[in-house]
């Protein structure tokens, strides 16, 4: 049987939003998968994957690190001899590219946002994007969960037209989040957001917007689930002494705390695809996120839900307060807006099937 490498820095992902797609790969192929250690590997080892242990450094670049990167999937490729090679996230998407490009090996490229390296400077810029030209320069084909990312590879001239192919994210699986009732007769208003606690996922501006509106007595808490990075843990534990932020930590099942929710809420500054923006949609409820590529595509402004500008707090604030206004049915309909939106837009099944068309 044919074998294929896919290759990730993170479990967690691949296995929450690309469980799907990897079934469907194991119906035709050996499927072997390289990656740092975490909690779903055996998860992913019951789908009937062959899994490698490859730490990857998320953060940063190191040369010395990035080289041993290099070497491992080299050496890698070289003992599984895979007949194609898939690839996640930027150090995966470029070390394994130079080695697959190297070998003239066949190899599929997937681009789920372009990070903070596209953000910091025409440096570092230009160094990832001479990188990824030598990563994708042989690639059969580079996914992309929006337009705009694939339109600044062609710009640079990274790839070519007929390499890319545009997909909408992972999807969402419209039946693991299906329609959830609407709080009837909540006691305050519970915004939800979904996402590590960082700069970047407009934290900032979120809480601002948050203290703002509580200073002008309304009644809302704000519930985080994800990740927290070290610069705001002191911040978030004060608040939530203060009892209007509730701190839940990373969750495997995110349903009950989208269920409980009125509004969902993320104002990050870039992103490939939102998958949170895309779960919270399909479970029936309102969406207020950045008008960016990566989260516009989720949200008909106005009708299921509000665009705020990035990195815009008194922007984000207007928009909360909108969706605070509104009535308990005005919401209840935007919320149906949007899961129409997804079964019409985001059905995973489709676009799994878009990608096995390319991969097989």
């Amino acid at each position: 049987m044919d074998k294929i490498l896919i290759l990730a820095n993170s479990d967690v992902g691949l296995y929450l939003f690309r469980k799907e797609l990897i079934i469907e790969l194991i119906k035709h192929r050996e499927v072997h998968i390289a990656l740092p250690e975490g909690e779903y590997i055996s998860a992913l080892k019951s789908l009937g994957c062959k899994i490698h242990h490859v730490p990857v450094d998320r953060r940063g670049i190191n040369p010395f690190s990035d080289l041993k990167l290099i070497l491992k999937y080299a050496a890698l490729i070289k003992k599984i001899k895979p007949n194609k090679i898939i690839t996640y996230t930027i150090k995966p998407n470029i070390y394994s590219g130079i080695v697959a490009a190297w070998g003239n090996l066949p190899y599929a490229v997937n681009v789920t946002g372009l990070g903070t390296a596209f953000e910091k400077g025409k440096l570092l810029r230009k160094f990832v994007s001479f990188l990824y030209k030598l990563a994708l320069r042989k690639a059969d084909v580079v996914f992309f969960e929006n337009k705009a990312n694939r339109n600044i590879f062609l710009k640079e001239r990274i790839i070519r037209k007929t390499q890319a192919c545009v997909l909408h994210g992972a999807g969402v699986n419209l039946d693991t989040f299906s329609v959830l009732p609407y709080p009837e007769n909540a006691i305050g208003f519970s915004f939800l957001f979904m996402g590590r606690v960082m700069k970047e996922k407009g934290i900032d501006e979120l809480l601002f917007a948050m203290k703002r509106l509580r200073d002008e007595n309304y009644d809302c808490v704000l519930d985080i689930v994800g990740g927290l990075e070290e610069d705001y843990q002191d911040e978030i534990r004060q608040y939530e002494k203060e009892g209007w932020i509730h701190y839940h930590g990373f969750q495997s099942n995110v349903k009950p705390f989208i269920e409980n929710c009125q509004c969902a809420i993320l104002p990050s500054w870039h992103e490939g695809m939102s998958n949170t923006n895309l779960e919270c949609a399909a479970s029936g409820r309102p969406i207020i996120t950045s008008a960016i590529p990566g989260c516009k595509e989720a949200v008909t402004d106005g009708i299921s839900g509000y665009l705020s500008e990035a990195g815009n707090a008194d922007s984000l604030y207007v928009c909360m307060k909108k969706m605070m206004q509104l009535s308990e049915r005005e919401r209840e309909l935007m919320g149906k807006a949007g899961r129409e939106r997804m079964v019409k837009y985001f059905d995973r099944k489709a676009v799994i099937q878009k990608t096995l068309q390319k991969l097989l």
